[in-house]
Order: structure tokens, then C-alpha cells, then sequence
């Protein structure tokens, strides 16, 4: 009688166990990717009390924000930014203010991309998407001018950073990575061990492998008590990566806290730590 009752319950188990997981791999787009929605005229209205400007690709659609061209002043390099997760990219206006300050304007002009299915951009959630949408961003920047385009990839927005330097390694001149990961099944296995994660996660984003393929200067800034992405997550795509590169590790914040005041030495550090390597690596031009 006794095992009757031990096999109906572990059956039981086992039968909750699958649906656990069949729910989970149906809702998992749900579960990584958290977009904030807005329709466009409130996001163009905040942008302008922000002092930025919508960035429309060759069809008119905007596919991203920027400062207004400045008087007298066209910075040498373009910065590319993939947001994290939550939000949508005007809520990432840390970036614009604490690169375009670097030299007096002269060094940056950055760019806040927006993925598909964020703000007021129509399209599917997803690394397939996601990649596609980066790399006609970089391709639109390219063809505007000849000016060097780098990238940064914020915690999700890793994987769009590094997905892009690895298909077009000699377009990108430079990557920085803030509270990045290695790869989003080991992110995934940690906050849900009691999971399969790596065998029904559908967007991998493996970080480390597609670095692999690139040589540029990589700036990487981490968390130490990040509990989201874990700093082990982002030490090991630094010790990964086999090109040029330099970590800053902030003590005693999490991954959200990251202090990203305008007055911070990061800014400027990491701009002359990336520059410096990309210029060696076109002969010093």
C-alpha cells in the first residue's frame, strides 16, 4: 500500500514538475525581456524636455534618440547604446550626458538605439530581431559618415553589443560592456536551478563564444554585488575575451547602483582606455 502512495505522489510531482516547465518555456519572452511602451508623440515630447531628438532611419521610422547636431562642434566618434532590459532607451540618458562631456564634445556623439517592441517601436522581442534592428543601425550610421562607430552593451544589452562586434569585427572599433554576462542559460540556470534552462531556453545570447570573433578594445565595468547578473557572470566574459581590455569593478553596488554620476572618473577612463587600443589598431591614425 505504502509504495502505491509513494508512486501516486511521485507521479504527481513529476506531472506539476512538467507543467512548471512547459509553462515556463511558453512564457520565457515574458520572463527575460521587460519593455516599457509609449505611444510616439509622448516619447518625442520627452526626449525634447531631455534635449534629445528622435534618430530616424532612411524610411522616416525612429529607431533610436540623439542630441541635436551642436554648432561648431562634430565629435570623432559615434557611440551606439543597447539598453538593459527594463524601460525603453530614453531612460538611459546617463550615457549621452556623461560621454558628451568627455573632451568637451568633441570625442562622443552617442546615440540611444531602441529595440523592436520597446517604446513606441513596432516588432517582436527576441535575439533574433534584436540582432537584426542592431546591425541596420550600424549599417544607417556607417553610410551617414566614415566617423569610427563603438558600441555598448548595458547588462541584456550585451548581447546585441557583442552579437554585432562579432559578425562585423572590422566595423566595430571598440566595445564597452556594463554589467554584462557570459551567457544568459548560465544567468538563467543560476536564478532558476531547479530548471532545464539549457535545454528549453530559445534566446541564448552567449556573449563569451561570440567574442571570440572579435579583436577590438573591450571596456568591461561590473557590479560586486550585483544580484541579477552576478559578478562571476561578468568576470568571466572578461577573462574569456583574448583581445585588449581593462575591468572596472565598483565596490559595494548592485546592479542597478552602479554609479554613473558626470563627475565619475569612469567616463573618461574607459573613453582613453578604447580609443587609445582602437587608434593603435589602425597604425595610430
Amino acid at each position: 500500500m505504502w509504495r502505491t502512495k509513494t508512486f501516486r505522489l511521485l507521479r504527481a510531482l513529476a506531472l506539476v514538475y512538467l507543467v512548471v516547465v512547459m509553462l515556463v518555456a511558453s512564457f520565457q519572452s515574458s520572463l527575460i525581456y521587460h519593455p516599457f511602451h509609449a505611444s510616439e508623440e509622448t516619447l518625442i515630447e520627452e526626449a525634447r524636455t531631455l534635449r534629445l531628438e528622435p534618430w530616424r532611419d532612411a524610411a522616416g521610422a525612429i529607431i533610436g534618440w540623439r542630441s541635436p547636431i551642436r554648432s561648431g562642434i562634430r565629435a570623432e566618434n559615434r557611440l551606439l547604446v543597447f539598453h538593459g532590459n527594463a524601460g525603453y532607451a530614453l531612460h538611459r540618458l546617463q550615457y549621452v550626458g556623461g560621454f558628451e562631456q568627455v573632451n568637451g564634445g568633441r570625442t562622443w556623439e552617442v546615440y540611444l538605439f531602441e529595440y523592436p517592441g520597446y517604446g513606441a517601436r513596432p516588432g517582436e522581442v527576441g535575439e533574433k530581431p534584436f540582432i537584426e534592428a542592431g546591425m541596420a543601425a550600424v549599417e544607417a550610421l556607417l553610410q551617414e559618415d566614415p566617423r569610427p562607430v563603438y558600441l555598448l552593451g548595458e547588462s541584456l544589452g550585451s548581447g546585441p553589443a557583442c552579437a554585432i562586434a562579432s559578425r562585423a569585427p572590422k566595423r566595430i572599433s571598440g566595445l564597452f560592456l556594463v554589467t554584462p554576462f557570459a551567457a544568459l542559460t548560465d544567468v538563467a540556470a543560476h536564478h532558476y536551478p531547479f530548471l532545464p534552462v539549457r535545454m528549453i531556453l530559445r534566446d541564448r545570447w552567449e556573449n563569451a563564444v561570440a567574442l571570440r570573433e572579435y579583436k577590438g578594445p573591450v571596456a568591461v565595468r561590473v557590479a560586486a554585488l550585483d544580484e541579477i547578473v552576478t559578478l562571476d557572470q561578468g568576470q568571466k566574459l572578461y577573462e574569456a575575451y583574448a583581445g585588449p581590455k581593462r575591468l572596472w569593478t565598483e565596490a559595494g553596488a548592485q546592479h542597478n547602483a552602479i554609479d554613473f554620476g558626470l563627475s565619475g572618473p569612469w567616463w573618461g577612463e574607459s573613453s582613453e582606455f578604447v580609443l587609445g587600443v582602437a587608434r593603435e589598431q589602425r597604425g595610430g591614425k
